[in-house]
C-alpha cells in the first residue's frame, strides 16, 4: 500500500494527475479525508462561539468538499479508465462514504448548530443565495431524517450504505454483460444493407481481438447500424435480444438487485415520512411531487396518442407494400429498419448521407464556435495536462478579458474500460466570493462512432446533437458564476438540469449554424441545400414514437416508485416490461429486461429515480426558450448573454421557475415542443 505522501489523491488540486492515479491509492486517501471530514464535522459542532453564517452553513459547506473532490475523481475514473484493482477499492470505499455523509443530517450536534444559527438575527437577514442556502439547508437536514428518532436515523444510514453498495454493483453488472456479449459474422454477404462505415468498424474490432471476419458489440456505434440498416432478420434479432437482455441473467442478473433498490427507496420514503419515493425526490424539483410529474406525463401522451397509433399503422402499412398483404406483423427488431426504409421511401434522405458532412471535429470545433458567438468566450487547446487515456484532449475556456474560467476534458470513443453512453461530470466547481473568481473543471464523455485507419471519425446527425447536448451540460458548469458550492454549476434541480444541454441540440438543425461545422470531411464542401432540406423535412418523422418512447421510459419510472409492490405486483423487470409495451409500437417479447440495464434509474441511489420525466419536461422549456433565439437571432449576443446570465450562471442560487421567467418573461408552454414535433394541426399554447 502506497505512503500517503506518494498518494496523488491526498494532494489533488485543479490540475488533476490522472496518469498517476492507481487503484492501490483509494482506500488510503478515501479513509484519510473521511477521518479530516469528521474532524471538522465534530469542530463544527463544538464551535463556542456564537453561531454565524461561516462557522456554521460555510463549515459545513467545506466539511465534505476534499472528499468530495476524491470520490468524484475516483468515480469518473471508475466510469471510465476502469481496472480490476480500481474497481475493487471503489465498492470497498462506497459503504463508509455513503454511511458518513448519511450520518451529517442525522447528527443531533450538527442539525441544533443549523437551527440554533437559524433562530440569529443575522440568519433572519440574509438574502439572495445565503438565505436559500439555509432554507435548502433546512429542508433537506429534515427530508434526510434530521427529526428522526434515534432507531429511525440507524435504519436510514442502514438504507443509505445498502443503496450505496447495491447501486454500484448494478452499474458494474450492465458494463460486464454488455462487454461480454460479442457477434462475429464470418460471411460478408450477411452484412448486406450495412453501410460501409459500420462493416469497415467490424472488420476493424474482429482484427483488434485478433479474430477474422466482422465484430459486434452492444455499444451503441455497433448496434444502432445493425438494428437500423442490415437486412439480415435473425441477426437483428440476435442483437436486440442481446441488448434488451442485459443484466437480467448469472453472472451479471440484476433482477434481485433491483427488487430490492426499489423495496429500499420505499421504505426510505416512508421512514420520513413520504407517502413514495417519487414525493420525497421530486419535493425540491420544479415537479414538486409524483403526481405532478405524472399529471405531465399523461398530459403528452394525451396529446401524442392519435399521431402514435397513425405512425404504427403507416410502418405496418409501407412493409405490406414492400412484402405484399401478406408481410408478417412487425417485431421490434424490425421496427428501426422498416422506418429506415420508409423515411428514404418518403423523404428521399439517407442519415448515412450526412456523416462525410460531420467529422467528430469539425462538430466539436462547431459546439465551439457557438459558444463563441453566443457568449463570446473562446475555447482552445490544452496540450500539456495528464489524461487517463491518449484519446482524451483538453481544452479551456477563455472570457473575453482573457481569464480563464474553466478547463474541460473530452473522451469520445468507446473502450471495454469505459461505460455506455454520453455524459457531463464536473469535477471541480469554482466558488465566486467578491473579486475571487473560481475555475470550473469538466468532463464531457461520449461513446461515438470512432475513426477507422486513416480516416476520421464521421458522425451522424443524432451523434452530433448527442456532442451539443453535453456540451451544453458543460458550459452550464462553465458558466457558474454562485458563490456557494453545493448550488452552483449544474447542483440544479433535475428537472430543469436538461434544458442547458438540450437547448443546444436546436443549432444543429440551422443553416446558419452548421455552415459554421457541417463541412465534407475531404471537399470541404458545406452541407447541400437539399440534403439539409430532406434531413429537416425528415426531422418530425415517426417524432410520436420518439415522444412515446421517452413517455414510457418516464411512465415505467414513475410506477416503480409510486405504484410498485413486490408482494403484488412481483419482478419489478416483468412489471416495467408491461408498462414499457403500451408504449411501444410493438409487441415486446417476453424476455424483455431492459429494466435490468436501466442505469439512469438505478446505477446511483437515486439518479433520474422518479425523475425520468425531467427529459420531456426539460424539452418543453429548451423548445419555448429556443423560441427566442429564433424570434430575436441565431446568435444574438444579447439573448445569448441574458440565457447565460440569467440561467447557466446562477446555479441554483435562485428558484428554476424564477430563473426561467426572468429569460423569457413568462412561464413556458407546451405548444413550442408540440409544433417542433408536428404533432399539432393547431392550437393555443397549454401551460406545462
Amino acid at each position: 500500500m502506497s505512503e500517503p505522501s506518494a498518494n496523488p489523491l491526498l494532494t489533488l488540486g485543479y490540475d488533476i494527475p490522472f496518469d498517476r492515479i492507481r487503484g492501490e491509492h483509494v482506500e488510503p486517501a478515501v479513509h484519510a479525508l473521511l477521518a479530516d471530514a469528521r474532524t471538522r464535522l465534530d469542530a463544527l459542532v463544538a464551535e463556542p462561539g456564537p453561531r454565524t453564517f461561516d462557522n456554521t452553513l460555510g463549515a459545513l459547506e467545506r466539511v465534505t468538499e476534499n472528499l468530495d473532490f476524491v470520490v468524484g475523481v475516483v468515480g469518473h475514473l471508475e466510469s471510465t479508465a476502469t481496472t480490476p484493482e480500481l474497481r475493487a477499492a471503489y465498492s470497498a470505499v462506497q459503504p463508509p462514504v455513503s454511511e458518513f455523509f448519511s450520518s451529517i443530517a442525522l447528527s443531533e450536534g450538527v442539525w441544533n448548530a443549523i437551527k440554533a444559527y437559524a433562530e440569529t438575527d443575522e440568519a433572519k437577514a440574509l438574502t439572495g443565495t445565503k438565505k436559500r442556502l439555509l432554507e435548502k439547508t433546512l429542508a433537506d437536514f429534515r427530508r434526510s431524517g434530521a427529526d428522526l428518532d434515534p432507531a429511525g436515523k440507524k435504519r436510514l444510514a442502514e438504507i443509505e450504505v445498502e443503496l450505496a453498495q447495491l447501486t454500484l454493483r448494478y452499474a458494474q453488472n450492465v458494463l460486464d454483460a454488455t462487454n461480454a456479449f460479442e457477434l462475429v459474422i464470418e460471411d460478408r454477404e450477411k452484412l448486406a444493407g450495412l453501410p460501409e462505415g459500420a462493416v469497415e468498424a467490424a472488420r476493424a474490432s474482429a482484427e483488434a481481438k485478433g479474430r477474422t471476419g466482422y465484430r459486434f458489440t452492444l455499444q451503441a456505434p455497433s448496434y444502432l447500424p445493425v438494428m437500423t440498416y442490415l437486412d439480415d432478420r435473425s441477426i437483428r434479432e440476435r442483437m436486440y435480444r442481446g441488448y434488451t437482455t442485459r443484466g437480467s441473467a448469472e453472472p451479471w442478473d440484476n433482477r434481485t438487485i433491483v427488487r430490492r433498490i426499489l423495496e429500499l427507496r420505499r421504505e426510505k420514503a416512508r421512514v420520513l415520512g413520504y407517502a413514495t419515493f417519487a414525493d420525497l425526490v421530486l419535493e425540491d424539483r420544479m415537479a414538486k411531487n409524483g403526481s405532478a410529474a405524472r399529471r405531465f406525463v399523461e398530459t403528452l401522451r394525451d396529446k401524442t396518442a392519435r399521431w402514435f397509433e397513425r405512425e404504427n399503422a403507416d410502418l405496418a402499412a409501407f412493409r405490406r407494400e414492400l412484402e405484399g398483404p401478406d408481410a408478417p406483423a412487425l417485431e421490434p427488431w424490425d421496427v428501426s429498419y422498416y422506418a429506415e426504409k420508409l423515411r428514404k421511401a418518403r423523404y428521399d434522405f439517407d442519415e448515412e448521407a450526412l456523416r462525410p458532412y460531420f467529422p467528430a471535429e469539425r462538430a466539436l470545433e462547431g459546439a465551439f464556435a457557438i459558444a463563441s458567438r453566443l457568449y463570446d468566450v473562446r475555447i482552445e487547446p490544452l496540450p500539456e495536462a495528464p489524461v487517463w487515456h491518449p484519446n482524451v484532449r483538453v481544452y479551456r475556456v477563455l472570457e473575453a478579458d482573457g481569464r480563464q474560467s474553466a478547463a474541460f476534458y473530452v473522451d469520445l470513443w468507446p473502450r471495454e474500460t469505459k461505460r455506455d453512453g454520453a455524459w457531463m461530470q464536473g469535477l471541480v466547481t469554482g466558488v465566486w466570493s467578491g473579486d475571487a473568481k473560481g475555475a470550473h473543471l469538466e468532463v464531457l464523455a461520449a461513446n461515438i462512432t470512432p475513426p477507422l485507419g486513416d480516416r476520421p471519425a464521421l458522425l451522424n446527425h443524432r451523434e452530433v446533437e448527442t456532442l451539443f447536448h453535453e456540451f451544453g451540460h458543460l458550459m452550464h458548469h462553465a458558466s457558474s458564476q454562485v458563490e456557494v458550492r453545493t448550488l452552483a454549476g449544474t447542483n440544479v434541480a433535475w428537472d430543469f438540469v436538461e434544458l442547458p444541454s438540450q437547448i443546444m441540440e436546436n443549432w444543429c438543425w440551422e443553416r446558419e449554424a452548421l455552415d459554421l461545422f457541417a463541412h465534407h470531411y475531404q471537399t470541404d464542401e458545406t452541407l447541400p441545400a437539399d440534403l439539409l432540406d430532406r434531413m429537416r423535412a425528415a426531422r418530425t418523422f415517426r417524432a410520436a414514437n420518439a415522444m412515446m418512447r421517452q413517455l414510457g421510459f418516464a411512465e415505467v419510472d414513475l410506477a416503480l416508485h409510486i405504484d410498485w409492490d413486490g408482494e403484488r405486483d412481483g419482478d419489478p423487470v416483468e412489471y416495467g416490461r408491461k408498462i414499457l409495451e403500451r408504449y411501444s409500437p410493438v409487441a415486446l417479447p417476453a424476455d424483455h429486461a431492459m429494466i435490468a440495464a436501466f442505469t439512469h434509474l438505478f446505477a446511483s441511489p437515486v439518479g433520474y429515480a422518479a425523475g425520468y420525466y425531467s427529459y420531456k419536461w426539460a424539452e418543453v422549456l429548451d423548445a419555448d426558450a429556443f423560441s427566442r433565439f429564433k424570434r430575436e437571432g441565431l446568435f444574438s449576443r444579447e439573448v445569448g448573454e441574458a440565457f447565460r446570465s440569467e440561467i447557466l450562471a446562477r446555479g441554483d442560487s435562485e428558484d428554476p421557475m424564477v430563473l426561467y421567467r426572468r429569460f423569457m418573461g413568462r412561464e413556458p408552454t407546451l405548444e413550442a415542443l408540440l409544433e417542433r414535433d408536428g404533432l399539432v394541426a393547431s392550437g393555443t399554447a397549454a401551460a406545462v
